[in-house]
Protein backbone atom coordinates (compact mmCIF):
# COMPACT_ATOMS: atom_id res chain seq x y z
CA UNK A 1 0.00 0.00 0.00
CA UNK A 2 1.11 3.37 -0.86
CA UNK A 3 1.12 6.42 1.48
CA UNK A 4 0.27 9.67 0.84
CA UNK A 5 0.49 12.45 3.06
CA UNK A 6 -2.45 14.95 3.34
CA UNK A 7 -0.87 18.47 4.00
CA UNK A 8 0.54 21.69 2.36
CA UNK A 9 3.15 22.08 5.30
CA UNK A 10 6.39 21.60 3.48
CA UNK A 11 7.85 20.53 7.08
CA UNK A 12 5.71 17.55 7.30
CA UNK A 13 6.54 16.62 3.98
CA UNK A 14 10.17 16.18 4.46
CA UNK A 15 9.68 14.96 7.78
CA UNK A 16 7.56 11.98 5.97
CA UNK A 17 9.93 11.93 3.01
CA UNK A 18 12.97 11.59 5.42
CA UNK A 19 11.54 8.45 7.45
CA UNK A 20 11.56 6.51 4.08
CA UNK A 21 7.75 5.72 3.36
CA UNK A 22 6.35 8.31 1.56
CA UNK A 23 4.84 7.98 -2.05
CA UNK A 24 3.31 10.94 -2.73
CA UNK A 25 1.23 13.80 -1.42
CA UNK A 26 -2.46 15.07 -1.46
CA UNK A 27 -3.51 19.11 -0.74
CA UNK A 28 -6.61 20.24 -1.64
CA UNK A 29 -7.68 24.60 -1.11
CA UNK A 30 -8.40 24.32 2.87
CA UNK A 31 -4.64 22.63 3.27
CA UNK A 32 -3.23 25.38 1.30
CA UNK A 33 -5.39 28.26 3.58
CA UNK A 34 -4.10 26.62 6.60
CA UNK A 35 -0.47 27.21 5.36
CA UNK A 36 -1.30 30.53 4.54
CA UNK A 37 -1.05 30.09 1.03
CA UNK A 38 -3.20 32.36 -1.19
CA UNK A 39 -3.06 34.04 -4.70
CA UNK A 40 -2.68 31.97 -7.77
CA UNK A 41 0.93 32.56 -7.95
CA UNK A 42 1.86 31.43 -4.47
CA UNK A 43 0.02 28.29 -4.79
CA UNK A 44 2.08 27.33 -7.91
CA UNK A 45 5.47 28.02 -6.30
CA UNK A 46 3.97 25.72 -3.38
CA UNK A 47 3.18 23.01 -5.59
CA UNK A 48 6.42 23.24 -7.09
CA UNK A 49 8.55 23.07 -3.61
CA UNK A 50 6.44 19.83 -3.25
CA UNK A 51 7.43 18.56 -5.83
CA UNK A 52 10.78 19.18 -5.30
CA UNK A 53 10.67 16.78 -1.88
CA UNK A 54 8.79 13.97 -2.92
CA UNK A 55 9.24 11.20 -5.89
CA UNK A 56 6.00 9.97 -5.86
CA UNK A 57 2.75 12.04 -7.22
CA UNK A 58 1.38 15.22 -5.86
CA UNK A 59 -2.34 15.52 -6.16
CA UNK A 60 -3.07 19.25 -7.07
CA UNK A 61 -6.83 20.69 -6.74
CA UNK A 62 -8.86 22.82 -9.45
CA UNK A 63 -10.93 25.23 -7.88
CA UNK A 64 -13.62 25.56 -11.05
CA UNK A 65 -16.86 23.38 -11.04
CA UNK A 66 -17.66 23.88 -14.58
CA UNK A 67 -16.11 22.05 -17.33
CA UNK A 68 -14.55 24.32 -19.23
CA UNK A 69 -12.65 25.81 -16.18
CA UNK A 70 -11.43 22.48 -14.88
CA UNK A 71 -9.95 21.68 -18.20
CA UNK A 72 -7.91 25.05 -18.27
CA UNK A 73 -6.99 24.65 -14.33
CA UNK A 74 -6.00 21.09 -14.92
CA UNK A 75 -3.93 21.33 -17.99
CA UNK A 76 -1.79 24.60 -16.33
CA UNK A 77 -1.45 22.36 -13.34
CA UNK A 78 -0.19 19.25 -14.79
CA UNK A 79 2.42 21.58 -17.09
CA UNK A 80 4.09 22.32 -13.62
CA UNK A 81 5.77 18.86 -12.77
CA UNK A 82 5.04 15.13 -14.24
CA UNK A 83 4.58 14.49 -10.82
CA UNK A 84 1.12 16.19 -10.42
CA UNK A 85 -1.88 14.20 -10.61
CA UNK A 86 -5.36 16.71 -11.24
CA UNK A 87 -7.82 16.29 -8.28
CA UNK A 88 -11.20 16.99 -9.31
CA UNK A 89 -14.47 16.32 -7.60
CA UNK A 90 -16.99 14.18 -8.16
CA UNK A 91 -19.71 15.71 -10.05
CA UNK A 92 -21.19 15.22 -13.67
CA UNK A 93 -18.99 17.89 -15.33
CA UNK A 94 -16.05 16.66 -12.78
CA UNK A 95 -16.71 12.75 -14.27
CA UNK A 96 -16.39 14.62 -18.01
CA UNK A 97 -13.12 16.28 -17.20
CA UNK A 98 -11.91 13.28 -16.10
CA UNK A 99 -12.85 11.15 -19.15
CA UNK A 100 -10.97 14.70 -21.12
CA UNK A 101 -7.79 14.25 -19.00
CA UNK A 102 -7.33 10.31 -19.16
CA UNK A 103 -7.47 11.07 -23.06
CA UNK A 104 -4.89 13.39 -22.50
CA UNK A 105 -2.63 10.95 -21.04
CA UNK A 106 -2.82 13.73 -17.36
CA UNK A 107 -3.33 11.77 -14.21
CA UNK A 108 -6.46 12.23 -12.59
CA UNK A 109 -8.14 11.65 -8.65
CA UNK A 110 -11.16 11.68 -8.30
CA UNK A 111 -11.90 13.54 -4.87
CA UNK A 112 -15.17 13.61 -2.14
CA UNK A 113 -16.32 10.51 -3.05
CA UNK A 114 -18.79 8.85 -0.96
CA UNK A 115 -20.02 6.14 -2.62
CA UNK A 116 -19.74 2.46 -4.26
CA UNK A 117 -21.55 4.06 -7.70
CA UNK A 118 -19.43 7.49 -7.73
CA UNK A 119 -16.36 4.88 -7.44
CA UNK A 120 -17.37 3.28 -10.53
CA UNK A 121 -18.60 6.01 -12.10
CA UNK A 122 -15.00 7.97 -11.92
CA UNK A 123 -13.26 4.39 -12.83
CA UNK A 124 -15.26 4.20 -15.91
CA UNK A 125 -14.22 7.71 -16.77
CA UNK A 126 -10.90 6.73 -16.78
CA UNK A 127 -9.48 8.43 -13.05
CA UNK A 128 -5.99 7.00 -11.85
CA UNK A 129 -6.96 7.61 -8.38
CA UNK A 130 -10.84 7.54 -6.60
CA UNK A 131 -10.66 8.87 -3.06
CA UNK A 132 -13.39 7.67 -0.75
CA UNK A 133 -13.91 10.05 2.45
CA UNK A 134 -13.34 7.30 4.64
CA UNK A 135 -13.37 9.48 7.88
CA UNK A 136 -15.90 11.89 7.23
CA UNK A 137 -18.14 8.72 6.63
CA UNK A 138 -17.41 7.78 10.02
CA UNK A 139 -18.45 11.06 11.57
CA UNK A 140 -22.03 10.69 10.51
CA UNK A 141 -21.96 7.25 11.53
CA UNK A 142 -21.51 5.53 8.19
CA UNK A 143 -18.65 2.84 7.89
CA UNK A 144 -16.10 4.11 5.69
CA UNK A 145 -13.64 1.18 6.03
CA UNK A 146 -17.07 -0.68 4.21
CA UNK A 147 -17.02 1.73 1.54
CA UNK A 148 -13.34 0.49 1.07
CA UNK A 149 -14.68 -3.24 1.01
CA UNK A 150 -17.49 -2.23 -1.58
CA UNK A 151 -14.85 -0.39 -4.25
CA UNK A 152 -12.30 -2.55 -3.92
CA UNK A 153 -14.99 -6.01 -5.09
CA UNK A 154 -16.02 -3.60 -7.55
CA UNK A 155 -12.88 -2.83 -9.03
CA UNK A 156 -11.64 -6.58 -8.98
CA UNK A 157 -14.63 -7.70 -10.59
CA UNK A 158 -13.99 -5.73 -13.35
CA UNK A 159 -10.02 -5.30 -13.87
CA UNK A 160 -10.23 -1.49 -13.16
CA UNK A 161 -6.77 0.07 -13.20
CA UNK A 162 -7.81 2.77 -11.12
CA UNK A 163 -6.37 3.03 -7.27
CA UNK A 164 -8.94 3.19 -4.45
CA UNK A 165 -6.77 6.37 -2.64
CA UNK A 166 -8.39 5.66 1.03
CA UNK A 167 -8.96 9.94 2.33
CA UNK A 168 -9.72 11.63 5.17
CA UNK A 169 -7.41 8.87 7.49
CA UNK A 170 -7.38 10.32 10.84
CA UNK A 171 -5.39 7.53 12.84
CA UNK A 172 -3.33 4.35 12.38
CA UNK A 173 -6.41 1.78 12.61
CA UNK A 174 -7.54 3.29 9.81
CA UNK A 175 -4.40 2.93 8.10
CA UNK A 176 -4.28 -0.82 8.57
CA UNK A 177 -7.61 -1.48 8.11
CA UNK A 178 -7.28 -0.11 4.89
CA UNK A 179 -4.25 -2.39 4.51
CA UNK A 180 -6.38 -5.51 5.26
CA UNK A 181 -9.16 -4.69 2.67
CA UNK A 182 -6.82 -4.24 0.01
CA UNK A 183 -6.83 -0.13 -0.42
CA UNK A 184 -4.21 0.97 -3.18
CA UNK A 185 -3.16 3.65 -1.07
CA UNK A 186 -3.77 5.92 1.79
CA UNK A 187 -3.61 9.11 2.70
CA UNK A 188 -3.57 11.03 6.06
CA UNK A 189 -2.04 13.81 8.86
CA UNK A 190 1.99 12.62 9.48
CA UNK A 191 0.66 11.94 12.90
CA UNK A 192 -0.78 8.51 11.89
CA UNK A 193 1.60 7.90 9.96
CA UNK A 194 4.24 7.97 12.84
CA UNK A 195 1.40 6.29 15.19
CA UNK A 196 2.30 3.19 13.28
CA UNK A 197 5.99 3.03 14.93
CA UNK A 198 4.25 3.07 18.47
CA UNK A 199 4.01 0.32 20.64
CA UNK A 200 4.66 -0.02 24.54
CA UNK A 201 6.08 -3.40 24.61
CA UNK A 202 8.69 -1.94 21.85
CA UNK A 203 9.10 0.99 24.13
CA UNK A 204 9.92 -1.03 27.02
CA UNK A 205 11.57 -3.79 25.57
CA UNK A 206 14.49 -1.13 24.28
CA UNK A 207 14.42 0.36 28.06
CA UNK A 208 15.29 -2.50 29.32
CA UNK A 209 18.21 -3.32 26.49
CA UNK A 210 19.92 -0.19 27.35
CA UNK A 211 19.42 -0.72 30.94
CA UNK A 212 20.78 -4.16 30.62
CA UNK A 213 23.61 -2.76 28.13
CA UNK A 214 24.46 0.43 30.61
CA UNK A 215 24.76 -2.20 33.48
CA UNK A 216 26.94 -4.66 31.71
CA UNK A 217 29.13 -1.66 30.40
CA UNK A 218 29.39 -0.16 34.43
CA UNK A 219 31.01 -3.55 34.76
Amino acid sequence: MKFFIDTANLDQIKEAQDLGVLDGVTTNPSLMAKEGISGEENVINHYKAICAIVDGDVSAEVISTEFDGMVKEGEALAALDSKIVVKVPMTKDGVKAIKYFSKKGIKTNCTLVFSAGQALLAAKAGATYVSPFIGRLDDISVDGLGLIEEIREIYDNYGFETQILAASVRHSAHILGCAKIGADVMTGPLSAILALLKHPLTDSGLAQFLADHAKAAGK
